[in-house]
């Protein structure tokens, strides 16, 4: 069997807004969220909320930020979202409150059936629980929870569930230790 992408169909799948309203929304995220030019938070903030994302207060969202769809994202209260992160939601993500996602991290929703000769969509929701570290350049892919106060180590992959207060490293993340805040 091969792959054959001529047949690829992914007309089940409807991200919501309609055509023009994704069309505007990937014009704003281009000149406002995308570029390094726009570094104020609050417009941001405000543009998401336009958009229909729910947001809590004192969200901070750094330059180079790419969000897909915004009416499918929710973050909770004083969230960071770190510089050039790419939150692919083509489902929902939850952000929870007291959150960093560091430099470079993607959440990724969406994937394809490796084993599907029409190479097919498959879409999964992320959660991240309240303060949940997502380190710089690590993947959070569809279908995976971070468990509250959770940390995704630098270049780090998660899968599945990352149990609450653990450290995890590596691809696939690997359980290392617990994490204790201490002051």
């Amino acid at each position: 069997m091969q792959v054959d992408l001529s047949k690829y169909d992914n007309s089940w799948y409807n991200p919501g807004r309609g055509a023009i309203g994704r069309g505007i929304w990937y014009l704003i995220n281009a000149v406002f969220f995308i570029s390094p030019f726009f570094p104020v938070s609050s417009l941001k903030v405000w543009l998401l909320r336009l958009f229909g994302a729910e947001i809590g207060q004192g969200v901070v969202i750094k330059p180079r930020v790419n969000i897909k769809y915004p009416w499918h994202l929710k973050v909770g209260d004083y969230s960071w979202i770190g510089e050039g992160v790419w939150i692919d939601n083509l489902s929902k993500v939850i952000i929870g409150s007291h959150c960093c996602l560091s430099q470079g991290a993607m959440l990724l929703c969406g994937n394809h059936d490796f084993t599907s000769k029409t190479f097919d969509l498959m879409i999964g929701e992320i959660i991240l629980e309240d303060g949940v570290w997502i380190g710089a350049n690590s993947v959070v892919p569809g279908n995976t929870t971070c468990g509250s106060h959770s940390v995704l180590a630098v270049q780090s992959v998660a899968s599945g569930r990352l149990e609450s207060c653990w450290i995890y490293r590596g691809n696939p993340a690997e359980k290392v230790k617990p994490r204790a805040i201490t002051h």
